[in-house]
């Protein structure tokens, strides 16, 4: 795979990095069901072997299992295999009531920080982000200069290699580099949610900030595996049956199209349409890498073609027709993670 420099961190990246929400299990808010451990880690080890270099994470994600996953992972691996590690802070829970809250309190990020690195058994987080300024995401913000002050310290500490914020708007953005350089920003953007390519994209293009984006494949609705019976019979402390509208009418219809486009157009190419919908958000010059999600280790196959594969003007004018009017939205009902 082709690496690409991640904004001003002294690293370069692949084009696809493994993610891990959909695989910090339930018992949480935001859970995609019951998943096993395991087959977590063999996923995970395998998309490393085959040489996906990043693994993005947050301490939310389980409520801390994902991190505990990911360190379980870093002492699996050679050294010379050892993936970088991204996670993410802001989002804290109640130990008892395990309801979810957010706080970019100095003293909260820095404890978090700290915490982190204890789950992932690690001396140093490669890229530490803001995972988000406000929650819900128009809530106040007052509080991103003195988070992005946190990590700069920690940075300066050695507990992380460079910094990064997630959900962030242009002008969130600026208040953050006032403070200091942003390595990177991880907004949601696939097919189905562009918002980005109005500003925020040309921004971080013109500013030399890395992107990484997150929901590539819209939770799993854009992989190809999902059908309408499929969806029916998610369980129902899967987050993505209740509050996604992407996941209801009158959306489903129409995203379903746009799938079936997808499978078309990689047939074509041995692809799966998986490949194809991240293969169309790595075409976007300014993305540095695109986050996706496996759950086992056969799933990891059908994604990394998208890494060698670019869409051609005429395959492109092929998925045009079934893009959602306008930009798309990204926020399901209430929030996303």
């Amino acid at each position: 795979m082709q690496h690409k420099k991640l904004g001003n961190a002294d690293f370069t990246i692949s084009p696809i990095g493994l993610g891990t929400w959909a695989i910090a299990g339930a018992g949480w808010e935001f859970g995609w069901g019951a998943q096993d451990d395991e087959e977590s880690l063999a996923a995970l080890e395998y998309a490393v072997e085959r040489g996906v270099n990043w693994i993005d994470t947050a301490a939310v994600y389980g409520l801390g299992h994902a991190e505990e996953i990911v360190g379980r992972l870093l002492r699996r691996v050679p050294a010379s295999r050892r993936p970088l590690v991204f996670t993410k802070g802001s989002l804290v829970w109640d130990p008892t009531s395990r309801q979810i809250s957010h706080s970019l309190a100095p003293d909260s990020l820095a404890r978090e920080i700290d915490e982190s690195l204890r789950r992932l058994q690690t001396e140093a987080i490669d890229l530490y982000q803001i995972h988000w300024p406000a929650f819900p995401a128009d809530g106040p913000d007052e509080g991103i200069e003195a988070a992005i002050s946190v990590l700069e310290k920690a940075r300066q500490q050695g507990k992380i290699r460079a910094i990064g914020v997630s959900n962030f708007n242009v002008a969130q953005l600026r208040r953050a580099q006032a403070v200091t350089e942003i390595a990177a920003l991880q907004p949601p953007y696939s097919a189905l949610m562009r918002e980005v390519e109005s500003d925020i994209l040309p921004f971080c293009q013109q500013t030399g900030i890395g992107v990484i984006a997150y929901s590539t494949l819209q939770s799993g609705l854009l992989s190809g595996a999902m059908t309408r019976e499929r969806i029916a019979r998610l369980p129902d402390d899967d987050w993505r049956k209740t509050r996604s509208p992407d996941f209801r009418e009158p959306r489903l219809t129409r995203n379903l199209a746009l799938v079936e486009t997808f499978r078309r157009i990689g047939e074509r190419h041995g692809l799966t349409a998986a490949a194809v919908a991240i293969a169309w958000v790595l075409r976007q010059p300014a993305i540095s890498g695109a986050i996706v999600g496996a759950r086992r280790p056969l799933q990891v196959d059908g994604l990394l073609g998208a890494a060698e594969f670019s869409l051609s003007e005429d395959e492109l004018a092929e998925i045009a027709p079934f893009l959602p009017e306008g930009m798309g939205t990204n926020v399901p009902e209430e929030t996303a993670t």
